[in-house]
């Protein structure tokens, strides 16, 4: 049985970059994760490191022994894209750029993650956090989330199926964008309707080839 990581390697784990896995830490934490298969040092200048996918299964994992979670600045602002349905403070310029540099973070996980290093398609990130890289591809594009209770701007959210989640937009036009912008990124989509309400959305999947 693979020995769990130890509590100070846990939390340069748990502090890793929620998007690229980028990790922090002193030259020997990060030298005994990469012996531990855990992470990797980037061939490239700044030659940083990153979590492997060992590494992020561990990372989204319950740790052994429960630890207090300490509320602080850098993990209380932890990027999450908007699903849509949220009570929206903090937009403007400074979201933009969260926004962008957060899609920009992932185009470079798919490029390290994916077996060819195409940043075209979805990565396996994307597949264990469905509602998140959509939700991130339609807020990178400029499109409109749902605020609160507002009927107008996208919504993301969970299906039945396994690899797969709803987009509903009020707008017809706006529902379709999104369909571009997510197939553009990389996803199959589909148009349906409600069966009650007759009501549009979509159907959207990561693409695997």
């Amino acid at each position: 049985m693979t020995r769990p990581p130890t509590a100070a390697q846990r939390r340069v784990i748990d502090a890793a970059d929620p998007v690229t896995g980028r990790l922090r830490g002193t030259e020997a934490q990060l030298a005994a994760l990469v012996k531990r298969e855990l992470a990797f040092r980037h061939p490239r200048p700044p030659h940083d490191h990153f979590l492997t996918p060992a590494g992020h299964r561990i990372r989204e994992s319950a740790p052994e022994v429960p630890e207090p979670v300490v509320a602080t600045p850098a993990t209380a602002g932890v990027f999450a894209a908007r699903i849509g349905g949220e009570d929206v403070t903090g937009d403007g310029p400074a979201r933009t750029r969260e926004v962008h540099s957060a899609w920009q973070g992932l185009l470079e996980l798919r490029r390290m993650t994916n077996p060819d290093g195409s940043v075209e398609r979805p990565c396996g990130w994307e597949r264990t956090h469905l509602v998140q890289a959509a939700a991130l591809a339609l807020e990178a594009a400029g499109h409109r989330p749902a605020t609160g209770q507002d009927a107008e701007g996208y919504r993301v959210r969970v299906t039945p199926q396994p690899e797969a989640v709803a987009v509903r937009e009020p707008d017809g036009e706006a529902l379709r964008a999104c369909a571009g912008t997510l197939e553009r990124a990389g996803w199959q989509v589909s148009e349906h309707k409600e069966p009650r309400t007759g009501a549009s959305y979509l159907l959207a999947s990561p693409r695997r080839t």
